[in-house]
């Protein structure tokens, strides 16, 4: 499974996502290569998902092919843990 983590310009706030993305993934025992990218080319960039602020989903959330999770507090494990376990449980089925 491949998951991009994105932000306006691929290596700020999708850095810190994509760590705390990682750390989720690592107590779920969930194997994932978790990249960082950014809004404006992020869609072409292939993955199975796309963990992205609030701010920027509508951007990207009507021309994806893949889901689109986004993100309201990246510092929130709480969040990701919820928003993540939804989007494996969809996934999986």
């Amino acid at each position: 499974m491949k998951i991009q983590t994105v932000c306006g310009f691929g290596c700020g706030s999708s850095l810190m996502l994509r760590m705390k993305l990682e750390e989720v993934l690592k107590k779920q025992n969930i194997e994932a290569e978790v990249f960082c990218g950014d809004v404006g080319t992020c869609l072409s960039s292939k993955c199975d998902a796309i963990f992205i602020s609030e701010d920027l989903y509508s951007r990207i959330a009507d021309r994806a092919t893949v889901p689109v999770i986004p993100i309201r507090n990246f510092m929130s494990t709480a969040e990701i843990t919820e928003k993540t376990i939804k989007f494996l449980e969809e996934y999986r089925s």
